[in-house]
């Protein structure tokens, strides 16, 4: 790779992690559909089956999901210094703003401007991250089939809203489910050709007898 495409992927990676710190107002879940909409959609750094992959171990990972992200993002793209770079592009913004800020935070946190803004973009964060679960939940249905699909949507709403096990052991949970079910299906699909490898000698083979048996 030349030197002007790597600088050209960190002033991307730049770029990309400036705008989710700095349009995610509401905390991790509200920059999760900013850093895909980045990654997945505008540069194509990764397909959406491999973030929803990264974000479920994020997710069961301690720390803010949104800096996990970021760094994952970088290190994607341009390893260990891709990570830093992309983490602090991410963060940096924010800070500043808070830094320069702090003396008028008193002020800020009950100005009926903020409150107004903060309450004007909360739909629209609600509307990113359900276009988000809907497509994930579509790939889960397409790959699990309806029935399973609806099932464990099922089973994930009552342990996490029924019961209330914490996200990361719900995530762990079906990470472990999803390997033996994978392992599983292999298993069956290769023994189901074993045995029609094994038909269609046989067939071969008795075919084989009776030509023989005429000649």
């Amino acid at each position: 790779m030349s030197e002007n495409a790597t600088g050209n992927v960190y002033a991307q990676l730049s770029w990309a992690m400036a705008k989710t710190g700095i349009l995610g107002y509401g905390g991790g879940p509200s920059v999760i559909p900013l850093i895909r909409y980045e990654t997945v959609k505008a540069y194509r750094w990764m397909d959406d089956e491999e973030f929803g992959e990264i974000l479920a171990l994020a997710n069961a990972l301690p720390g803010p999901i949104a800096t996990k992200m970021a760094a994952y993002v970088g290190y994607h793209q341009k390893g260990t210094l891709g990570a830093i770079v992309s983490v602090l592009a991410h963060i940096l913004p924010s800070s500043v703003a808070m830094i320069a800020l702090l003396s008028f935070v008193q002020f800020l946190s009950g100005s009926a401007i903020v409150q107004g803004m903060i309450g004007a973009v909360i739909p629209v964060v609600a509307v990113m991250l359900g276009v988000m679960a809907y497509e994930f939940g579509e790939k889960a249905v397409k790959g699990l089939g309806l029935p399973a699909g609806i099932g464990f949507f099922a089973l994930a709403f009552a342990m996490l809203q029924g019961v209330q096990i914490h996200p990361a052991f719900v995530i762990l949970i079906f990470i472990a489910y999803g390997a033996i079910h994978m392992n599983t299906v292999a298993r069956l699909k290769l023994r189901q050709e074993r045995k029609l490898e094994k038909r269609i000698r046989d067939q071969q083979q008795k075919g084989g007898g009776v030509t023989r048996g005429m000649d």
